[in-house]
C-alpha cells in the first residue's frame, strides 16, 4: 500500500508515476470506504485525486502556499497531509472538518466553506511575501463553478494589475453543485469539446510558415481570438491549457515547468468529478455530497426513506402550486437549484427560474430589478450563503422597500457543514434591517402558510427562515392561508413561566412544558412566529402578569430574537421581569451532530427544563 506510506507530501517525492498512478487509486479507494459510511462531499473529491497529488509532489509544500476554493474539492489534499488515520472521523462530531481549517492543519493556509475567494486570497499572501522579502510560491485552486461569483473576477482583475508572482489553477469539471451556468463556462465548454476549434488552432500554426507577414498578423490575431486563455490574458494571466487533470504523466512536468516562471500565471485542467466510481460518474449531481451510508457496487443509498417530507420539499411544492395561479412569480437562486428545490420549480416553469451561478449579490439585485417591474422573485438562498448578498439586501432591495420574497433554507443548526455553513446568523442581520418583515415557522405547514403570506404580501420585502431536514410530520392544509402579519400563536398556557420561542424551538418549548408540569411548573408557550415585527402587544402583556420569561431560538443570541425581546420589554418600561435567553453563544459554532450541538450549547428540550427550573424554582 502506497498510500500508508504518505504522511506527508515530503513522501511523494522520490515515487515514480507509476506509484503515483497506484497512489490515486488508493485514495479513491479510501475514500470511497469513509464516505460510504459517513456523509461528506463525494464526486468534486474524487475528480481532484491527481490534482492534489501533482501539487503537493512538485510544490515544497506547506512552505510553498496551496489555497483551494470552497474546500469540498480538497479531501485527497488531506489524506496527503498527514489526516489519513482520522480521516474517518471527517464531518462528525469532534472529528475533521469537511472543509479547509487553519486550526485543523499547517497545510490548510487559508479557511473556505464558501466559493470564489482563494484568488483574493492567494494575492494577498503574494503580496505579504513580498513586503516580507521572503520568498515561496503561491497557488490558488479554484473551480469553474467558484469562477462564476464575483469575487473572482475581482480576484483577477487586482491580481493582474499588482503583477505578483502567483499561480491559479482552474479546475474545470464543468460543474459547481449543479452544473455550471453563465457565459464563461459555456465559453470554455464550447470551446474545449470543439473540434472546430482543434482544427482551426492547428491550421493557424501551418499557415504561419508560408504567407505573409500581413497575413500572418491577421491569422495570428484569429488564433488568439480561438484561444481559451484570451479571457484570462486580458485579464493581465499567463494562460497554459487546457491540460487533462486526471493525468498525473503529463500535469506533473507542466506544474514543475510553471513553478519557475514569473508574474501571474493561469493553468487551465479539465477533471472529471466522480472519477473511477460509476455510479457517480454518471451522476455527479446526486452524488455530489452523500448524506448517509450506501451500497458500494451499486451506489444505492441504505438510509431509509422517511415518510414526513423535508422542508426544502414542502417549500417547493407549495410554491410551484402558488405560482399556477400567479404569473408572476419568478424563482431566482445562486448555483443551489437542488439543494433549494427550485430545479422541480424549474422543471415546471423552465422561463420562469433564473440560476445566477455562485453569485448571491448578482441573485438579490436581479430580484430587485424584477420586483421593480411587477414581478414576485422569490430568492432561494441557504442562510449562510445569503451572508454574501447582506448590502444587496440592504441597499437594493430594503431601501426601495421592493417586494422581493427571501425563502432562506438551512436556517439554524445545520450539522456537519460547521462553522461556515451554520445558519445562525440571520436573524440579526436582517432584523435590524428597516422595511423587511421576517418570520420562522414551527413545522412544515405553517412553512405552507408563512410562503403564501410572503406571496401575498405587497408592503415590501419579506423573508421566511426555515430549519434544514424533515419536518415534524403534521398534516399539511391543502389550501394554505396568509397570516396576520406580526401576530404570534399562544400554544400552551400556565401561570408559572412564559417560554417565547421561535422556529424549529417551539416544539422542544412543548414538549418541556409536560416535565416541568410534573415538577409544579405551570408554563405559557408563545410560538411567535414573526421575528419583525413582533407581537409586542402579546408578549409583554404576558410578560408581566407572569414575571419570568424564557427565550428561545436556534440563531445567534447577540442581536438575534431574544435581543428582540428583551428590548421590546425595555421599550414598554418593564424592568420587573425576569428573562433567560436560550440560543447560540457569542463563538463560531464546530461541525457535529445537530443535537449534541443542540444539547452542548444549551437550547435542547433539557436545557429549556433547566433554565424553566431556576428561573422559577431557584428563585
Amino acid at each position: 500500500m502506497v498510500l500508508e506510506k504518505i504522511n506527508d507530501p515530503l513522501d511523494l517525492k522520490n515515487l515514480s508515476i507509476s506509484e503515483l498512478e497506484t497512489l490515486a487509486e488508493e485514495m479513491r479507494g479510501h475514500l470511497l470506504t469513509v464516505l460510504s459510511k459517513h456523509p461528506g462531499h463525494f464526486a468534486p473529491n474524487f475528480g481532484t485525486v491527481e490534482l492534489a497529488i501533482a501539487v503537493h509532489t512538485v510544490f515544497d509544500t506547506p512552505r510553498d502556499k496551496v489555497i483551494w476554493d470552497i474546500g469540498h474539492q480538497a479531501y485527497p489534499h488531506k489524506l496527503l497531509t498527514g489526516r489519513l488515520d482520522t480521516f474517518d472521523t471527517l464531518r462528525q462530531t469532534d472529528g475533521i472538518s469537511g472543509f479547509l481549517s487553519r486550526e485543523e492543519s499547517k497545510y490548510d493556509v487559508f479557511g473556505a466553506g464558501h466559493s470564489s475567494t482563494s484568488i483574493s486570497a492567494a494575492l494577498g499572501i503574494a503580496t505579504a511575501r513580498d513586503v516580507n522579502n521572503d520568498d515561496f510560491n503561491v497557488v490558488a485552486i479554484i473551480g469553474d463553478g467558484g469562477l462564476t461569483g464575483g469575487m473572482a473576477l475581482e480576484g483577477l482583475n487586482a491580481a493582474g494589475d499588482f503583477r505578483k508572482d502567483m499561480l491559479v489553477i482552474l479546475n474545470d469539471n464543468q460543474m459547481s453543485i449543479s452544473p455550471t451556468i453563465g457565459a464563461i463556462s459555456k465559453h470554455f465548454h464550447r470551446l474545449i469539446s470543439s473540434r472546430g476549434y482543434n482544427r482551426l488552432r492547428t491550421g493557424a500554426k501551418e499557415l504561419m510558415n508560408f504567407i505573409s507577414s500581413d497575413a500572418k498578423a491577421l491569422a495570428q490575431k484569429i488564433e488568439a481570438s480561438l484561444k481559451p486563455g484570451t479571457l484570462f490574458e486580458e485579464f493581465g494571466f499567463r494562460y497554459f491549457g487546457p491540460l487533462d487533470g486526471n493525468d498525473l504523466e503529463s500535469l506533473i512536468p507542466v506544474l514543475t515547468g510553471i513553478r519557475e516562471l514569473s508574474g501571474p500565471i493561469l493553468v487551465h485542467v479539465v477533471t472529471k468529478k466522480g472519477l473511477g466510481y460509476p455510479p457517480a460518474e454518471k451522476d455527479p449531481v446526486g452524488f455530489y455530497s452523500v448524506s448517509g451510508q450506501f451500497d458500494l457496487k451499486t451506489g444505492k443509498s441504505l438510509k431509509p426513506t422517511s415518510a414526513i417530507p423535508k422542508y426544502t420539499d414542502v417549500f417547493s411544492r407549495t410554491l410551484i402550486e402558488a405560482a399556477k395561479k400567479d404569473k408572476r412569480i419568478i424563482g431566482v437562486t445562486a448555483a443551489m437549484p437542488g439543494g433549494t428545490g427550485l430545479d422541480k420549480f424549474s422543471d415546471a416553469f423552465p422561463d420562469r427560474c433564473f440560476d445566477v451561478g455562485l453569485a448571491e449579490q448578482c441573485a438579490v439585485t436581479f430580484a430587485a430589478g424584477l420586483a421593480t417591474e411587477g414581478l414576485k422573485p422569490v430568492v432561494a438562498i441557504y442562510s449562510t450563503f445569503l451572508q454574501r448578498g447582506y448590502d444587496q439586501v440592504l441597499h437594493d432591495v430594503c431601501i426601495q422597500n421592493l417586494p422581493v420574497v427571501f425563502a432562506i433554507d438551512r436556517a439554524g443548526l445545520v450539522g456537519a457543514d460547521g462553522p461556515t455553513h451554520h445558519g445562525v446568523f440571520d436573524i440579526a442581520y436582517l432584523r435590524s434591517i428597516p422595511n423587511i418583515v421576517m418570520m420562522s415557522p414551527k413545522d412544515e405547514n405553517e412553512l405552507q402558510h408563512m410562503l403564501k403570506t410572503a406571496l401575498t404580501y405587497e408592503e415590501g420585502p419579506i423573508a421566511l427562515r426555515y430549519p434544514r431536514g424533515t419536518g415534524i410530520g403534521v398534516k399539511l392544509a391543502s389550501d394554505p392561508k396568509p397570516l396576520s402579519i406580526g401576530k404570534a400563536e399562544i400554544c400552551c398556557k400556565g401561570e408559572d413561566l412564559l417560554i417565547v420561542a421561535i422556529g424549529n424551538r417551539v416544539y422542544p418549548a412543548i414538549e418541556a412544558t409536560e416535565t416541568l408540569r410534573e415538577t409544579g411548573i405551570n408554563t405559557s408557550v408563545i410560538n411567535a412566529r414573526f421575528v419583525k415585527p413582533l407581537d409586542t402587544e402579546l408578549i409583554v402583556e404576558m410578560a408581566k402578569d407572569i414575571g419570568k420569561v424564557i427565550t428561545v431560538e436556534d440563531s445567534v443570541l447577540m442581536g438575534g430574537f431574544g435581543s428582540a425581546v428583551l428590548e421590546a420589554l425595555a421599550d414598554e418600561g418593564v424592568s420587573d421581569v425576569r428573562v433567560t435567553t436560550l440560543g447560540v453563544p457569542d463563538r463560531f459554532i464546530e461541525h457535529g451532530d445537530v443535537k449534541t450541538l443542540y444539547d452542548r450549547y444549551g437550547y435542547d428540550t433539557q436545557a429549556i427544563i433547566r433554565a424553566g427550573v431556576a428561573l422559577t424554582v431557584g428563585t
